[in-house]
């Protein structure tokens, strides 16, 4: 990189950092921070959410389905729009009302109001648990992409750089920053992919008759892909849009239904065709710079980490100057996702665990301060992870199993089946959690030899496994009850 990307680059980040501190002064409570005040317009929350869901695990892993897939790839983010458009018309009518008539700051307080207060701890631990694990992975993304890029750069310095920036502006700012920067990250990764990335990328690999003469026909299909692998996206990422903390936290801060409803609304449509053409299209534009030799020591394109050709691609065909733009766009994706993942472990941990242990009530100020004083911690933490654990995304992606499979169905029967039961959602976490860790272990694979089809994801059979827990065990209380009344009638 040339001193002038280098100048561009420590400029964004000195404006990030200025937008938390901006932000410092306004927060006055721990509804200021974690909520943003419950006062925020449509167009910052639904650029925030797609921000962070389509942060810089989607960022770069889109560019790797380009690579292996062709426009297929983009199939991915589709589920994305049916999970935002489904909970804007499910979710949030029943959701933003509670918020706001509650104050709640947290996802795991739906639990504490629709179950019982064990419930809702077990939730803050396995949200908490994830989300710490996620602020991880998305910083030690970012220090991987930087140590690849800036010459003499090692993962460890980019990892506490990258980590500190994200830490402090999330710290001093809370959720408003967030959102805030957010907004200003997603505008400048959209301008860098359509402006720069794209065009340049195009010109480069030599124009639509190159592309098509280097790329397999199926490359250029849109029916490049088997019903099962959009099944396992649509198990994965669908149930996602409904127990994730970053999102719940979002609808608490809009002003009210209406205005997070268009907020999701808007967050779809950026995420399918938008962004997922954009990210398949220049995966797709560096398989054929790599296949046609563009890459420096790379002679064969089907052997190289399909996820890095994105990368190698912006830092080979870029001029000075842009290389520096480009470069702050991706780290836009990965900060954005990795401030929200940190402000909902925060509000986890402060909200739904330390106040369930907690004898007296905190003044506002001394809330606030607690709130930051987690925040910076889990921040620490998050990167002294990163840093001594260098298969964390493996590691996460185990969280994110655990969370989705775990937290899906209890609160789909909290908010649309009466006859829901605290103890069946209890139980129904630990065990449909804990069956897709189990078969993510094994590769799918049982006790006495049984094997089941690795090409079904393990969250489709942990979501099932904890659906039919929580029916059971719901009919069985419910059963008991009434067949106690009646004796009691008698």
């Amino acid at each position: 990189m040339h001193t002038i990307d280098y100048i561009i680059f420590v400029i964004y980040m000195v404006a990030m950092l200025g937008v938390g501190l901006y932000f410092f002064k306004k927060n006055k409570t721990a509804e200021d921070f974690y909520v943003s005040g419950r006062s925020m317009s449509s167009w910052h929350i639904g650029l925030s959410v797609v921000a962070t869901d389509v942060g810089g695990g989607f960022s770069i892993g889109l560019g790797g389905l380009g690579f292996t897939m062709g426009i297929s790839g983009s199939w991915m983010l589709f589920t994305g729009l049916l999970g935002a458009w489904l909970s804007a018309v499910y979710l949030i009518p029943k959701v933003s009302h509670l918020g706001h008539k509650y104050k709640f700051f947290t996802f795991p307080q739906i639990f504490g109001h629709f179950y019982d207060g064990r419930v809702a701890l077990l939730a803050g631990i396995i949200s908490a648990i994830g989300y710490i694990g996620f602020t991880s992975s998305q910083v030690l993304a970012g220090a991987k992409l930087a140590s690849a890029t800036v010459d003499g750069l090692s993962i460890q310095t980019a990892l506490i750089v990258m980590g500190t920036i994200a830490v402090v502006y999330t710290t001093i700012g809370g959720l408003k920053a967030v959102i805030y920067t957010d907004t200003i990250q997603w505008l400048i990764l959209i301008g860098g992919l359509v402006f720069i990335g794209i065009p340049i990328a195009y010109h480069a690999v030599g124009g639509y008759d190159v592309i098509k003469a280097t790329l397999a026909p199926e490359y250029l299909s849109i029916t490049n892909v088997t019903w099962y692998q959009i099944l396992n996206w649509s198990i994965t990422i669908i149930p996602i849009w409904f127990v994730g903390m970053t999102l719940y936290q979002r609808i608490y801060a809009s002003k009210g239904e209406k205005e997070a409803k268009k907020a999701w609304l808007i967050a779809g449509v950026f995420e399918w065709p938008i962004m997922a053409f954009m990210g398949v299209i220049l995966g797709m534009l560096a398989k054929v710079a790599a296949t046609n030799g563009m890459f420096e020591g790379i002679t064969d394109a089907s052997s190289m980490d399909s996820e890095m050709g994105l990368p190698i691609l912006l830092a080979t065909i870029l001029p000075v100057g842009l290389m520096g733009l480009m470069l702050s766009s991706y780290f836009s994706a990965i900060l954005s996702t990795a401030d929200s993942c940190l402000m909902a472990a925060s509000g986890n941990i402060v909200t739904d665990i330390l106040s369930k242990f907690s004898k007296k009530e905190l003044t506002h100020k001394k809330e606030l301060q607690l709130s930051q004083i987690v925040t910076l911690l889990i921040g620490v933490f998050a990167i002294l992870l990163a840093s001594k654990m260098q298969n964390v995304l493996e590691l996460m992606l185990y969280s994110y199993a655990f969370m989705v499979s775990g937290l899906f169905i209890p609160v789909i029967g909290a908010l649309f089946w009466k006859k829901s039961h605290p103890i069946a959602a209890f139980w129904s976490m630990l065990f449909g959690g804990g069956t897709t860790i189990l078969l993510i272990i094994t590769e799918n694979k049982l006790p006495l030899g049984i094997e089941l089809p690795e090409h079904l994801d393990a969250n489709l059979y942990g979501i099932s496994i904890s659906l039919l827990l929580f029916v059971t065990i719901s009919i069985y209380h419910n059963n008991k009850k009434e067949r106690q009344n009646g004796i009691q009638n008698n």
